[in-house]
């Protein structure tokens, strides 16, 4: 797999232009015989030391890398002593020496968050890893005998002949989830490295070898002491992910999760700042609002608290920006507030640290106990027949419950958030697109390999290998990356995962309430009111903004005769979601906003004859609002 020739620069520094939010502080570039690798650096430790692309003393191997190693000053201390040499006090370096030592087992004993490459001239060998639940992306392809690899797919898109064509069964996917989960991405020719995974490009050939997975033996832990364990476990993460020679602070929404890593923060760190966003008062959405909640936390710990009212004007008007920045379509409409918040957080800090991965790890999500309670109702004699002749007189959300009533569980759980059912998405699409040719689906590989273990615990398995790296972390990633901020996850440390993942079921989803351990080892230390809230989120009222102006605007977008939907989509049965979500009979509101941004990611990736390396302008929605 040799390109051609050398690899022209112009081309490869097009690419990290592409990525100057990513990294706005430094730049450089690589380049010997047919190899290139490019970098652009937001600096977080050793300002000045940790240029990149950076190499052995001799030349002979080099790396560029995206992430933090929270335990790098431990492991340097380690290579020190077997006889290794370092010059700056990076991480970077400390990934550098650890590959020189031990190979590609390096990444085994590194503790963070890291996707990397690395390049071995001795052995002309190129190594790639991504941390083992993911939180920093790494997308590939592979073009007429050329290894093309970047942090985002924007940036892949720059180099000469890569194709930019729709995958059929991605679309599908995207229709289900509203997401594209791994190794697949919207395009068909570009792919994911999967969380916990390394890929090795040498002689010609790729290998890609998953090295970390969740542990799958079925051993429990003791309860005995769990939340003692527990408290000194995430104590012990979030000092770590403290390590900063930049000003950070925290991401506080007023929940559960973000206001324990505030009161984990505590007592090691002085003048702690938060950040909160909501939507103004008496304004659409302002009952959701988590304001009160958030200042509650603050107080308590004497943050300097600040907070962000986000209005639906600056929501819609940021669209096409936030498409640009995700490369494919991810239809979480909590990622805009997400944005802006991070975008107002930079004024003050540069890195963020947020509660993300609690509810993966601790059964958080109401789902599971809805799907257990199906489990329980599909044992009862009569149930499946009921459900099956109950099924024409229900409504959609109704008849959901009904259909999972008649499948098993592996067949019925795609995560915690659905879109379009399996039947609806069939519809939806044109004939040529109706047709499943999915090799493996998704679900299928994740609860086969999980099948030994109890239902709560195959739930858990997908949605950490699924939707935790494919739409939350690409959120959390994209969206804080988009505004040059470093967003770290206390909850997804991987020493505190394996630990949490041997607790038996009881200490996570107990008598209807999810993470009952966290909400034990949070008492006394959080404000009571926040122990027995129930998880919120970033709601976002999409009914009611589908229901006026914003709904006719979308109509527009979606029934444009030259867009992507109506050359996908029955007209038909577009034309009937639309209608029955304006008359108020049926929410489609979250259905609507996934065809949106499917038709604004096709106008700015596929139909122009090549993809911006800037961001567009803020706009309205479809430039139609």
């Amino acid at each position: 797999m040799q390109p051609p020739g050398p690899v022209n620069e112009a081309v490869l520094r097009r690419m990290t232009d592409t990525l100057a939010h990513r990294g706005p502080d430094d730049s450089d570039l690589f380049l010997a015989e047919n190899v290139g690798l490019g970098h652009r650096r937001l600096s977080i430790i050793d300002l000045t030391g940790g240029h990149q692309p950076m190499a052995n003393d001799d030349g002979s191997v080099w790396i560029v890398y995206k992430g933090e190693i929270y335990n790098f000053q431990a492991l340097r201390a380690d290579l020190e002593v077997k006889g290794y040499a370092f010059r700056t006090k990076s991480d970077t370096e400390l990934n550098l020496r650890a590959y020189e030592a031990v190979g590609s087992a390096c990444v085994e004993h590194l503790r963070g968050m890291f996707a990397f490459a690395i390049w071995d001239a001795r052995r002309r060998q190129l190594f790639v890893a991504r941390y083992r639940v993911g939180i920093k992306p790494l997308y590939y392809t592979v073009q007429e005998g050329t290894f093309v690899f970047a942090s985002e797919i924007k940036a892949l898109l720059q180099w000469p002949g890569i194709r930019r064509e729709i995958d059929p069964v991605a679309l599908r996917q995207y229709l289900r989830l509203h997401y594209v989960p791994g190794p697949r991405t919207m395009f068909r020719h570009i792919f994911k490295l999967q969380p916990g995974h390394t890929l090795t490009l040498l002689q010609d050939k790729i290998t890609v070898r998953e090295y970390w997975d969740l542990p799958l033996d079925g051993a429990e832990i003791s309860a005995a002491g769990a939340v003692e364990q527990f408290r000194q476990l995430l104590e012990e993460s979030v000092r770590m992910h403290l390590i900063s020679d930049v000003p950070l602070g925290v991401f506080l929404s007023g929940g559960l999760d973000s206001s324990t890593v505030v009161g984990s923060m505590a007592p090691l760190a002085e003048a702690i700042q938060t950040f909160s966003v909501g939507y103004p008062d008496g304004g659409p959405g302002s009952e959701l609002t988590e304001f009160a909640f958030a200042r509650m936390v603050a107080e308590r710990f004497g943050t300097i608290h600040r907070e962000l009212e986000l209005g639906p004007d600056l929501y819609w008007r940021s669209l096409d920006r936030l498409t640009w920045h995700f490369d494919e379509p991810v239809a979480d409409p909590a990622a805009v507030p997400l944005y802006f918040l991070s975008k107002y957080a930079r004024e003050f800090v540069t890195v963020v640290l947020s509660g993300e991965g609690a509810d993966e790890l601790l059964a958080g999500y109401a789902v599971y106990q809805k799907m257990l309670a199906l489990e329980s109702l599909r044992r009862i004699p009569g149930t499946k027949l009921a459900a099956r002749l109950g099924r024409p007189m229900a409504g959609r959300k109704l008849r959901r419950y009904l259909d999972g009533l008649r499948k098993p569980l592996r067949q019925r759980y795609r995560g915690v958030s659905t879109l379009f059912s399996e039947d609806e998405s069939e519809r939806l699409l044109v004939p040529e697109l109706r047709t499943n040719d999915d090799e493996h689906d998704i679900a299928e590989i994740y609860f086969d390999r999980s099948a030994a273990l109890e239902p709560l615990k195959q739930m858990l398995y997908f949605d950490m290998k699924v939707w935790l790296p494919d739409d939350l972390l690409v959120k959390a990633d994209k969206m804080t990356m988009a505004t040059s901020v470093e967003l770290r996850v206390p909850f997804l440390d991987h020493k505190l995962i394996e630990w949490a993942w041997r607790l038996p079921s009881h200490l996570k989803l107990h008598a209807g309430t999810g993470k009952r351990l966290l909400r034990q080892a949070a008492a006394g230390m959080v404000p009571a009111p926040i122990l027995s809230r129930s998880k919120l989120g970033f709601p976002v009222p999409l009914r009611g903004w589908f229901q006026g102006e914003l709904g006719r605007a979308a109509r527009l977008l979606l029934l444009d005769r030259d867009g992507i939907c109506s050359r996908i989509f029955e007209t038909r049965q577009l034309e009937a979601l639309l209608a029955k979500h304006e008359r108020g009979t049926e929410d489609f509101g979250g259905e609507i906003y996934a065809l949106v941004v499917l038709a604004l990611w096709h106008r700015i990736f596929i139909e122009p004859s090549s993809v911006a390396t800037t961001p567009p302008a803020m706009s309205t929605l479809g430039n139609s609002l």
